[in-house]
């Protein structure tokens, strides 16, 4: 109980340290931001400040580009590019250490969840901030929404772009939580899989690869080159 404990406490710790200035450099079409869990999206505009707790949101047209200073303590600067249909958590904009990412992976295997996260065993089967001027807009999310599930899921792919592969990780596991059929997408878990093997964890990516070879509806090529994957890794 005690390390668990100090688990959470870590945990907690860690989720405090997070990326440096977001600046709004560019906004095309309909960009909103909302504050922490509000309900309350506001229109974006170029000049904004944007806190860690914010969450973006671009639109059907809408593109938005951040620029974030001191990444990791760095000092450096970072321009990412949201294209349209994007839900993305800026406090997801940051890097992470091996030590960090283990126990947040460890903190969402306890909970409980439809996608079953392999990584102790590999079993292959044998068969083949100032905000904008408008404030008063409104945009409710339903929680169960598939869309919004995909908007996160685009949102997880610019981190994965953007070589932010640990909280690309983290913030997939929590969407195929919360949206078990985006789990089932060979695209979705083969980016977790690159971005464990990109976050140099080695044992965790040769169980996710694993797991894809389990999913449903494979094609001759995707399970080749998944296969491929996993004895690359073992050399």
């Amino acid at each position: 109980m005690r390390g668990l404990m100090v688990g959470v406490v870590a945990l907690i710790w860690c989720v405090s340290v997070m990326a440096g200035d977001i600046v709004v450099q560019k906004v095309r079409g309909e960009v909103t931001v909302r504050q922490g869990v509000a309900e309350v999206w506001n229109h974006v505009a170029t000049g904004d400040v944007l806190k860690p707790d914010d969450t973006m949101k671009t639109g059907e047209k809408g593109s938005a580009v951040i620029l974030v200073t001191d990444v990791s303590g760095s000092g450096m600067e970072k321009r990412i590019t949201l294209p349209s249909q994007v839900i993305m958590d800026m406090s997801d904009v940051r890097q992470l250490s091996q030590e960090e990412l283990m126990l947040k992976l460890a903190m969402e295997k306890v909970r409980s969840s439809p996608y079953e996260w392999k990584t102790d065993e590999l079993n292959i089967p044998n068969a083949s901030v100032v905000h904008g001027a408008d404030k008063g807009v409104s945009h409710t999310l339903v929680g169960n929404d598939i869309q919004i599930g995909i908007m996160q899921m685009n949102g997880t792919r610019v981190l994965f772009e953007n070589g932010f592969y640990p909280t690309c990780v983290l913030k997939a596991m929590e969407v195929f939580r919360l949206y078990p059929p985006l789990g089932e997408r060979f695209e979705n878990r083969l980016m977790v899989a690159e971005a464990l093997e990109r976050a140099e964890l080695k044992g965790e990516a040769l169980g996710e690869y694993g797991g894809i070879l389990k999913l449903v509806g494979l094609t001759a090529p995707q399970e080749q080159f998944v296969r491929s994957k996993i004895v690359q890794l073992r050399k």
